[in-house]
């Protein structure tokens, strides 16, 4: 009879859930995904949670009552106080297990750096800025009250303004096609008449539009574009001051970061933090790969909190 031989790791976002069932010795037996986890964005996310692990017990031939241990990293969890409404997420039937719950950026630090001491530095739908460092104290810019604009909208909205501004030359030619061509017209006077009236009247799907029209800035930036670079220079010089801050927080000199998601990875905005952070001055900045997704993340903690030592070496989902 099996019994408490499995961990169970959940990356709840605002978009998704992600589930992900290992047994005791690093092995991946099961992953699923589901709807998202969010209370903000969505009133049905605990159901969504709940569901999803019990899709990840089914596929991995498991019941609730075979877990030793469970943490979920999930959006809009930020300390103790939101117990009142995190348990539910996870409250199912046989499901005893120790349950640690923690907000999803500390399972994507987890994942990328596998547990060791640095910075992640997200930077694409959302972003935001985190550290563990040697005496496990979690920093974020936040904590600082510093917020990095480098989210995709922000982007897209800076090259907007700046176009419309008059700010261009003849180095912006394709961002410039590309962004009527988004918009749907033929000229810049029509833009500026969407502008006008606010591009959108739907907030949610005016920031959505705006996101969308990210990749074509970072790539804008690469090739050249005066009005990309500025744009993407200013996310980066606020990305770089985030990160300082966090840093400064550590006592070893060596710090890494690991960058997370579309916006910051695109190679411009990568190449050009990657120049800025090694030019400092007190710290020695690391730029490296996330090494594992935050549901792995998930299950890493799981292991920590037993006590087992594992070398995943692979554990795609």
């Amino acid at each position: 009879m099996m019994e408490r031989d499995v961990v169970i790791g959940i990356d709840g976002g605002g978009t998704s859930t992600r589930v992900m069932i290992c047994d005791l010795k690093g092995n991946k037996l099961a992953y699923a995904e589901g709807g998202c986890a969010s209370k903000y964005k969505d009133e049905n996310a605990s159901d969504h949670v709940k569901a999803t692990i019990e899709d990840a017990l089914a596929k991995a031939g498991r019941a609730a009552k075979d877990a030793a241990m469970l943490v979920a990293g999930i959006a809009g969890y930020e300390s103790e106080a939101d117990d009142a409404w995190i348990t539910n997420f996870t409250d199912l039937p046989g499901l005893h297990c120790p349950k640690l719950h923690l907000n999803d950026s500390d399972i994507a630090h987890a994942g990328a750096l596998r547990n060791r001491p640095g910075i992640i530095a997200i930077a694409g739908t959302g972003t935001m800025i985190m550290g563990m460092d040697e005496h496990e104290r979690r920093i974020r810019n936040l904590d600082y009250h510093q917020y990095a604009y480098s989210a995709a909208r922000h982007l897209a909205y800076d090259a907007v303004y700046e176009v419309l501004a008059g700010h261009r030359d003849d180095s912006n030619e394709w961002l410039i096609t590309e962004m009527l061509q988004h918009w749907q017209v033929n000229s810049l006077e029509q833009l500026q008449e969407i502008a006008r009236k606010g591009f959108h009247p739907d907030t949610m799907k005016r920031n959505q539009l705006f996101g969308y029209f990210a990749p074509q800035v970072t790539s804008a930036a690469e090739q050249g574009s005066s009005v990309a670079r500025r744009v993407c220079n200013r996310a980066v010089e606020q990305l770089q001051l985030g990160i300082e801050l966090v840093g400064s927080n550590f006592d070893q000199r060596n710090v890494e970061v690991a960058l997370i998601g579309s916006v910051i990875c695109s190679p411009y905005m990568s190449g050009k933090l990657t120049e800025l952070l090694t030019a400092n001055p007190i710290k020695r900045y690391q730029v490296v790969e996330a090494h594992f997704s935050p549901v792995v993340g998930a299950i890493l903690l799981a292991y920590k909190e037993l006590g087992i030592h594992t070398n995943l070496i692979e554990m795609d989902e």
